[in-house]
């Protein structure tokens, strides 16, 4: 039985896609193995192993698995079996790069997918006497651009992520750990309809400083602010990833005011968003407001991400990147500022573009909350 989250007609206009773009871009063909992209464009989850998984496509290329047979019938639930695409499957003992060989024949240009590793392309490479290059270019533009079955899944994701923020107030207080209120976050992030917990971040105090702290057990003080950033994938494998800043009891009045400025900042890049804008034009909307209020040193990050099937990709929102936004792009808005050894914040939405500004995915509180 499928567990597919969309019609096989949509896959089939992604492996179209694909190819034509391959075609544009001078690859004789690309190799798509494990990880988001062959989530995109057939529903295969996994990540990599010794023994390749790949899907081969092209211009002129009918859509090809190469699989272990061991695997074959999980691989025949997805849209592979759903569109009845060419299957070449193997065993143990066997070279699969001969498979992919007999797919492609002879190329001169072979793209290979980012998250397929050195273990498999560099003896691919060896097979088909060529020089393998990332076929991100061709991937990404299909990834980038999410269709409203897409949207559709990441609002889903968002309001998701946005009840268990409303809830972080019952379980953060002074005197327990950041791993205690994180494991409470966690339990809600499934409750709430997600399959998978893929981060939570609650960094107390000094922890709030570092943008990639994740969880420790350290005791949250009063007064102190509190950095809480969550997402998860829903049953699609859509993600959700929304950050607030709460203060457990009173907030520092100074803290309080920087802290003001940065959703200023935000609001101004979430205004900026807009078809014919650039990434960098967004992230500098954000910066303008902070290095206005002297705060441009405690930005240490762009300002966002990509998110889909994956958390991060693209396009990504950072100085520096003259990518035109077009409608249907999804990313996070989130600037932050950052005191080494004191405190920082943060605040994160997803936003998708429109045809005349955005969507805002994520509508819990903004400001400061205290708790």
């Amino acid at each position: 039985m499928s567990t597919l989250p969309f019609p096989a007609s949509v896959y089939a206009d992604r492996l179209e896609r694909a190819a034509s773009l391959a075609a544009e871009a001078g690859l004789d063909g690309v190799v798509v193995g494990p990880g988001p992209d062959l989530h995109y464009l057939v529903g295969v989850e996994g990540d990599t192993i010794e023994r390749l998984t790949a899907l081969v496509l092209g211009p002129g290329i009918a859509p090809t698995i190469i699989v272990p047979r061991m695997e074959l019938a999980k691989v025949r639930t997805t849209a592979v079996g759903q569109l009845g695409l060419a299957v070449s499957d193997w065993v143990d003992g066997e070279n699969p790069y001969d498979l992919v060989a007999e797919v492609l024949g002879s190329v001169t240009r072979l793209g290979v997918s980012d998250a397929l590793p050195a273990l498999h392309v560099i003896p691919l490479a060896e097979r088909m006497d060529v020089r393998a290059e990332l076929a991100t270019p061709v991937l990404r533009e299909g990834r980038m651009i999410k269709d409203a079955a897409e949207v559709a899944e990441l609002r889903l994701a968002g309001a998701a992520i946005d009840a268990v923020h409303r809830r972080v107030p019952e379980w953060l207080r002074a005197g327990r750990t950041e791993r205690e209120v994180a494991a409470d976050i966690a339990e809600a992030i499934i409750a709430q309809g997600h399959r998978t917990v893929e981060f939570v971040i609650v960094g107390s105090g000094p922890h709030g400083a570092d943008p990639h702290h994740e969880v420790s057990d350290r005791v949250i003080g009063d007064g102190e602010i509190v950095v809480v950033d969550i997402g998860g994938a829903v049953p699609s494998g859509y993600n959700s990833d929304s950050t607030r800043t709460y203060v457990v009891g009173t907030p520092d009045p100074d803290a309080a005011d920087r802290i003001a400025v940065l959703v200023r900042a935000q609001q101004a890049a979430v205004d900026a968003v807009r078809p014919g804008v650039t990434a960098e034009e967004v992230d500098a909307a954000a910066r303008s407001v902070l290095a206005e209020a002297g705060l441009a040193e405690a930005f240490l990050h762009r300002t966002g991400h990509g998110i889909g099937i994956s958390v991060h990709e693209e396009p990504y929102i950072a100085p520096g990147n003259d990518l035109v936004l077009r409608e249907g792009m999804a990313f996070s808005i989130e600037p932050g500022i950052y005191f080494a050894g004191d405190w920082g914040a943060r605040i994160e939405d997803i936003v998708v573009v429109t045809a005349d500004g955005c969507e805002r995915l994520n509508v819990a509180p903004h400001e400061l909350r205290a708790v």
